[in-house]
């Protein structure tokens, strides 16, 4: 280690972990690879202290300027914090590095000084480098480019995002051959898959790359609190309000903590319950989610670091890797479906090495008590979840074609080799290839009549994107990331408070009072996709209702979960959260039965409105969405009837308003994975499931046009 970087850390009172002086050596020595370890470990350092000493051990005077790192981040809200990371040893020597970051909340003017003049180090997002490599002279002016980090990699593998990086990585390894690929990675089960996709599967370099674990055991203190009286605790729902007093109680234990929620809604509901409970603390709990402004949302940011807060309500926004060390404990409303996510929170609290985790979790409803027993059996075993990646999505191939169309364009021949070095990409057949082709250039079969779906265009073997309307469209267009459409929302006379969606503000009446960014508001009108409201004198009113990615029941927790049923079905009841739901449990039991693992329960209940069927594979409310449309389709093809569908985390169930019944021999015909395919896609096409799924895929690939900035549609 270079003496200056070995002071810098005596200094600190800091003594390397031995996984950083191994990604230290395996970095300088010029391989690749990924750093496993726990949160608030180091791994930023492990990754980031090398081109440092790198740049120390040259020849300053001949050393080479321009952007040497590239860092790239998931979200916005952890961008900043690994800036300050990363200039704490950058001022503390006194180097002439430069650190800056490029977001989409990066200012136009600094976005513009960039392009003309890199920093040493930048960190961005996947949709931001991809818009850079939108532009013809950044490969250019990325020629002094020596590593690649890719930060918080478990939460990018398996997504479409996680694909736009690789279309990225594989493009800069193009263009540098030479380029080290380091990611970032915590509370992940698949380590090995999840380095061999963030290298790509370059020709002659299978074998590459260094998995580095830092083998440091992260002590995490899971409490969970329990419902005075189970007979009147809720069997359903995920508000979760009833245990307000206990949570509030845990509150006044320490001085700060992070009280996460898994919707928005859900945020803003607990923020106004808290704040009508506890008027005195009004200015000490603060509110955090996407939707909020994000000047409002830096600000509760700084007061958090500062210590002014005694409570922060938000969701996924300070999810990952953001270091706020006064943080004491994290609170948990409503089980988190996940054994690594419910880790990732509860590394928010105590987030420096050798310090302790804790979290402490508020059930919804009688059954999350299941799940958090199973979550705190999970986490003892070691049990971590799988992320596997996404295989060919070719609306993301699509978007990228017309991406590189504008960075200067491309010749088939390379572009087709360069792209199967991508992960994600490397069995895309020629078919597949020559229809994205087809269909960037010409609409493919079914568009080829209008123009402006020929995007790019071929000229001696050279494609490119000539029209500076569709590059423009383009460039504000670029990213994977899908919702409804966006809403601000601003005061008459007043400012700007963030946005909603349209699906909500639809609803409201003029006049209507309803609760937004922490705030009492009162409906004014809608005009030109901006809700103008004014404050509202009373309190109360309407929650709004985000349609975001609804989080399913892992695969792995839900194994466990089906382990403690079983346990429950042999009469064991072990831990305080198993005990205490155990009356509700020996209900099911008489009533019905607790299924084991090797068992599908159907229940058939006939009331007024229908003949009800639940059935229950404990699968998650994602593969429950897809299964019920499959099932549903299947029953109305033995006798033709109208099916309502419902679903959970647990289970679906059907409604019919005839009387029916089916045998057990029909049921398994029913579930039978004969002509599987032949009626999922059947099911699929008569149902909205399939028309949601084609508006993502539509918008990724450049089908639908959202809007100007401030003038969406």
């Amino acid at each position: 280690m270079h003496k200056q970087i070995l002071q810098w850390f005596q200094q600190k009172g800091w003594k390397p972990f031995p996984f950083q002086r191994e990604a230290w050596s395996a970095a300088l020595a010029g391989e690749s690879g990924l750093v496993h370890s726990p949160t608030g470990t180091g791994k930023t350092y492990s990754v980031w202290i090398p081109p440092l000493i790198e740049w120390l051990q040259e020849d300053v005077e001949h050393s080479t300027q321009g952007l040497r790192v590239l860092w790239i981040t998931p979200l916005r809200a952890l961008a900043g914090d690994t800036v300050m990371s990363m200039l704490r040893p950058v001022t503390d020597l006194d180097l002439p590095w430069t650190v800056e970051l490029r977001t989409g909340d990066t200012p136009a003017a600094l976005r513009a000084k960039q392009r003309r003049r890199f920093p040493t180090a930048l960190v961005t997002t996947p949709e931001s480098l991809s818009l850079l490599l939108s532009h013809p002279d950044t490969r250019e002016r990325m020629q002094s480019l020596r590593t690649v980090i890719v930060d918080e990699w478990h939460d990018l593998l398996g997504t479409k995002r996680g694909v736009q990086t690789e279309l990225c990585l594989a493009r800069l390894r193009n263009w540098i051959p030479e380029l080290r690929t380091w990611g970032l990675s915590a509370t992940l089960g698949n380590l090995d898959q999840a380095l061999h996709v963030l290298l790509g599967a370059v020709p002659g370099k299978e074998s590459r790359g260094r998995l580095i674990s830092g083998d440091l055991k992260k002590r995490v203190e899971v409490k969970t609190l329990l419902p005075p009286d189970m007979e009147r605790f809720p069997w359903a729902g995920h508000v979760g309000l009833k245990l307000l007093p206990k949570v509030i109680a845990q509150l006044e234990k320490v001085n700060t903590t992070l009280l996460f929620t898994n919707t928005r809604s859900q945020t803003e509901i607990w923020f106004r319950a808290l704040r009508d409970a506890k008027p005195d603390w009004a200015e000490k709990i603060g509110l955090h989610h996407g939707s909020v402004d994000r000047v409002a949302r830096q600000q509760v940011e700084e007061r958090l670091r500062r210590g002014e807060l005694r409570c922060v309500v938000c969701t996924a926004s300070l999810d990952l890797g953001v270091d706020f060390s006064p943080v004491e404990q994290v609170i948990q409303i409503g089980a988190h479906k996940g054994v690594a996510r419910m880790l990732q929170r509860a590394g928010r609290s105590g987030h420096q090495p050798g310090a302790v985790s804790r979290i402490v979790c508020v059930p919804a409803h009688a059954l999350e008590l299941v799940e958090f027993a199973a979550v705190r059996e999970a986490i003892a075993g070691g049990e971590l979840e799988s992320r596997p990646p996404l295989e060919r999505p070719l609306d993301v191939l699509v978007q990228h074609l017309v991406t590189l169309g504008l960075g200067g364009g491309f010749r088939e021949s390379e572009l087709w080799a360069e792209v199967r070095t991508a992960h994600a990409f490397r069995n895309l057949s020629r078919q597949e290839w020559e229809w994205c082709l087809e269909f960037v250039t010409r609409g493919g079969s079914a568009l080829k009549a209008y123009p402006q779906f020929a995007k790019v265009q071929e000229q001696e073997g050279h494609f490119s994107v000539s029209d500076r309307l569709i590059a423009r469209l383009h460039r504000m267009s670029i990213g994977t990331i899908t919702s409804d459409t966006a809403v601000a929302v601003r005061v008459v006379k007043g400012g700007y408070l963030g946005t909603i969606e349209e699906s909500f503000v639809g609803r409201l009446k003029p006049g209507e009072r309803f609760a937004f960014a922490g705030e009492a508001l009162e409906f004014v009108r809608l005009r030109d996709m901006t809700a103008y409201v004014r404050r509202a004198k009373k309190s109360g009113g309407l929650i709004p209702q985000w349609m975001g990615g609804k989080m399913p029941l892992s695969s792995q927790l839900a194994r466990v979960v089906r382990r403690k049923l079983a346990e429950a079905n042999r009469g064991e009841y072990g831990g305080r959260e198993m005990k205490a739901v155990r009356p509700v449990l020996e209900i099911q039991q008489t009533w019905s039965r607790l299924p084991d693992p090797d068992e599908l329960l159907i229940e058939r209940i006939q009331i007024r409105d229908g003949t009800h069927h639940f059935v229950f594979p404990f699968a998650g409310r994602l593969a429950h969405e897809g299964l019920a449309a499959l099932i549903a389709y299947r029953v109305a093809k033995i006798e033709p009837r109208s099916i309502a569908v419902t679903l959970n985390d647990y289970g679906f169930g059907l409604l019919s308003s005839t009387a029916f019944a089916l045998s057990e021999e029909q049921w398994k015909q029913i579930f039978s994975p004969t002509d599987l395919v032949v009626d999922l896609l059947a099911c699929l096409n008569s149902a909205e499931l399939a028309r949601r799924q084609f508006r993502e895929i539509a918008r990724i690939a450049g089908l639908i046009f959202q809007g100007y900035p401030g003038a969406g549609k």
